[in-house]
């Protein structure tokens, strides 16, 4: 069962409307910022690798998940910071997601969930704060330190939010909402949040 929280959709957004703009576009790159040791390497595609490609992708089309198996993903170092945003993400607004400065609207914690259980928690879970209107949320994975595969749900974090269309950023949390074990996500308005904020930039020109 997820631990996703949907708090009231009213909730104010978290950067000010002037500051996002039309963002899209299908290609996605990582930050280049100091300390980020996260370089993604492409999977050797041996005959297994690919048999299980192919029937995770039957699965997804039969879901409408389209998140990828833990199978193909690069694993990351439990304490490496994840970072990433999409083409056309302001560095202030990024800025301050990664500094924690806007206000968490949902969280999602992935404690004790399998990987499968945790690839359609967090799927269900972006969705969810997209329909609901929500921009920031939190997802909790933990390090995974110590563990037979380190930091596989945390690797598996990392590559699936770079998959969700409606994630325009993320970040490595602040220590008081989890470090390294936990993220920030910044989330794409739904159509009557922009509705709303071409409405109200319209009032303001003509005003």
């Amino acid at each position: 069962m997820s631990a996703a929280e949907y708090p009231d959709s009213q909730t104010q957004d978290p950067a000010d409307e002037d500051e996002f703009r039309a963002l899209v576009g299908d290609d996605v790159e990582p930050l280049q910022a100091k300390g980020a040791r996260y370089i993604p390497k492409p999977p050797e595609l041996t005959p297994g690798i690919l048999e299980r490609r192919k029937a995770a992708q039957q699965e997804q089309l039969k879901s409408g998940n389209l998140l990828d198996p833990a199978s193909i993903i690069n694993v990351v170092d439990p304490y490496d910071f994840l970072e990433f945003a999409r083409p056309g993400v302001q560095h202030g607004v990024y800025k301050n997601l990664r500094q924690g400065k806007y206000e968490v609207q949902s969280r999602l914690d992935l404690h004790r969930h399998t990987v499968e259980q945790a690839r359609v928690a967090l799927w269900d879970f972006v969705e969810g704060c997209q329909k609901h209107g929500l921009r920031c949320a939190l997802v909790t994975h933990g390090k995974g330190e110590g563990r037979e595969q380190p930091a596989r749900l945390k690797s598996c974090v990392n590559h699936w939010l770079r998959q969700i269309d409606n994630v325009l950023a993320f970040h490595s949390a602040q220590k008081q909402h989890g470090g390294v074990g936990s993220t920030y996500i910044l989330i794409k308005k739904n159509s009557l949040a922009r509705l709303s904020t071409s409405e109200k930039l319209g009032k303001s020109k003509r005003s």
